[in-house]
C-alpha cells in the first residue's frame, strides 16, 4: 500500500469539496478570501468528533476557532490568550463560546487515576474542578452520569476562567460588548445544550461559578 494514500485521500476530498461548493456558489471562495469578520470565538475540544463549523451550521469566516484537549482556558496559556486577544481586540468578536462535549476522553482521563505522562499536567485543572465539586460528584452513583456532570462543571469553570483573563477584564472596563457562553455538545444526538449564556461582567461569572458550586 502506498504510505501516502491517506494524505492523497485528503487532497481528493478537498477537490470534491471545492467542486461542490463552487457548483452551489461560484463566488464561495472569493467571498471568503476577503478579510475575516467572524461573529464568534469558539474554544472547543481537539476531539475529531467535534467539528466546530459543522455542529454550529456556520460557514468559513463566521467562527474564529481555538481547540485543545478538554476545552481548557488557562490564564497562563499564551496560545489561548493570544487567540482571545486577537479575536476580541483586533477582530472585535463579541461572543466567546466554550464548548465541551459528553464522552470527552480528556475529562475521563482526569477522572481516572492512571498516570498519563505529560498530559497529566494539562488535565490538572479538571482535577481541581473535581475537588471543588467533590460532594456533588460523589453523590452521583452512576459513573456515566457523574462524568457527564463533570463535563458540565468543566465548561462552567472555563467560562469563569475566561472572565478572569486580562483580555476580558479590559474589554468590560472599556465598555466593550463581550458575551461569554458555555455550551456542551451531545455526540449521540448532535445537539448543543446551553450551560451559561450572556455572561457580560465579572460579577455574573462569579455568580455562575458560585451557583454551580455544591461541593
Amino acid at each position: 500500500m502506498d504510505q501516502t494514500q491517506p494524505i492523497q485521500d485528503l487532497f481528493a476530498n478537498n477537490r470534491r469539496w471545492v467542486a461542490a461548493m463552487t457548483q452551489t456558489d461560484p463566488e464561495f471562495f472569493r467571498k471568503r478570501a476577503r478579510p475575516a469578520e467572524p461573529h464568534f470565538l469558539f474554544i472547543g475540544c481537539s476531539d475529531s468528533r467535534v467539528p466546530a463549523d459543522q455542529l454550529t451550521g456556520t460557514t468559513p469566516g463566521e467562527l474564529f476557532v481555538h481547540r485543545n484537549i478538554a476545552n481548557q482556558v488557562f490564564t497562563s496559556d499564551l496560545n489561548m490568550l493570544s487567540v482571545l486577544q486577537y479575536a476580541v481586540e483586533i477582530l472585535k468578536v463579541e461572543n466567546v463560546i466554550v464548548c465541551g462535549h459528553y464522552g470527552c476522553a480528556g475529562v475521563q482521563a482526569a477522572a481516572d487515576t492512571a498516570p498519563l505522562g505529560l498530559v497529566d499536567n494539562w488535565l490538572g485543572n479538571i482535577r481541581n474542578v473535581m475537588r471543588l465539586h467533590r460532594g456533588e460528584l460523589e453523590a452521583i452513583t452512576d459513573p456515566a452520569a457523574r462524568l457527564r456532570r463533570l463535563v458540565d462543571l468543566n465548561v462552567i469553570e472555563q467560562v469563569y476562567n475566561l472572565s478572569q483573563t486580562p483580555v476580558a477584564q479590559r474589554a468590560w472596563r472599556r465598555g466593550a460588548r463581550l458575551l461569554l457562553h458555555g455550551l456542551v455538545y451531545e455526540l449521540e444526538e448532535g445537539l448543543l445544550k446551553a450551560l451559561a449564556l450572556g455572561i457580560d461582567a465579572p460579577e455574573k461569572a462569579e455568580a455562575l461559578a458560585h451557583s454551580n458550586h455544591h461541593g
